[in-house]
Formats: C-alpha cells, structure tokens, sequence
C-alpha cells in the first residue's frame, strides 16, 4: 500500500517539473472608447502683470482642469467625509474629494477664450492609450505551450 502510494506521488510530481516552452500572441481590445472632457479658468483671477501673462495662466489653468477631469472619469475620484455629532445635533460635516492617477496619450481638441474665461478640451482615445501601454508592458496570451 505504501509502495504504490509513493509511485504515485512520484509520478505526479514528474509531471509538475516538465519543461516546457510557452508562446505567447498579444491580444488587443475589440472596441476601443474615446473619452473627452473640458476644463475652465478664469481669466480675471490669473496672476500676471499684463493680459497676455494672465491669458496664458488661463491656458495652463484650464488643462490642468480638463487633465483632472479626465483622470476622475478613468480613475474614479476619492471622497473621505467626516460628520460630527454632540447632543443629537450635527456640529460639523466635511467631505474631502482627491483624484489620482496617469494620463498618457490625451490631446487638445481645442483651445480657447469664452467670455471672462478660458476653456480646453481634451479627448483621450483608448486605442493611443493602448499603443503606449503596448511599448512598456506587452499584453499578452497563451498562444502554444511545447512540453519536452
């Protein structure tokens, strides 16, 4: 009994150590979405000494808000919220919202002054953000397995 018991865990374990060669194929998406968003700024409230300075505050205000808005719709946004209670009544309420997280491969689709603010809109296509990912970190499937 013992005999056979060790023959086959002998033979299971053989077959756990095979080599082997594993060939792997990348497998892209179906469908890719395409995202967009836009971001404001006002001008009146940039620093800078002369309109022009304060036009391109705005500019870079209003990308960083539309980069933010996109990052909320890839990433989600994080909210913290802290209630405070003392004789059943609420003596203090706050809520904290962060966003985090890496872009690649958004444009401008334009760029623009409306009124007393600046506006930039963003679009994020997932099949160029598929193609970068692609040149760090290979995507990938089994495509064969050869064992020895």
């Amino acid at each position: 009994m013992k005999l056979w018991l060790i023959a086959l865990l002998l033979m299971l374990t053989g077959c756990a150590t095979q080599d082997r060669y594993v060939q792997w194929e990348t497998e892209a998406p179906e469908t890719f979405p395409k995202i967009s968003a836009v971001g404001y700024a006002t001008l009146a409230m940039q620093p800078g000494k002369t309109q022009s300075q304060k036009v391109l505050a705005a500019m870079q205000a209003s990308k960083i808000a539309a980069y933010r808005e996109l990052t909320e719709q890839v990433y989600g946004q994080r909210l913290s919220s802290k209630s405070s209670v003392s004789d059943w009544v609420l003596k203090n309420d706050t809520i904290n919202a962060s966003v985090s997280g890496v872009i690649r491969g958004a444009r401008v689709v334009r760029s623009y002054p409306a009124g007393e603010h600046y506006v930039t809109e963003l679009e994020l296509d997932f099949s160029q953000v598929w193609a970068l990912y692609q040149q760090q970190h290979k995507s990938r499937k089994v495509k064969q397995i050869t064992y020895f």
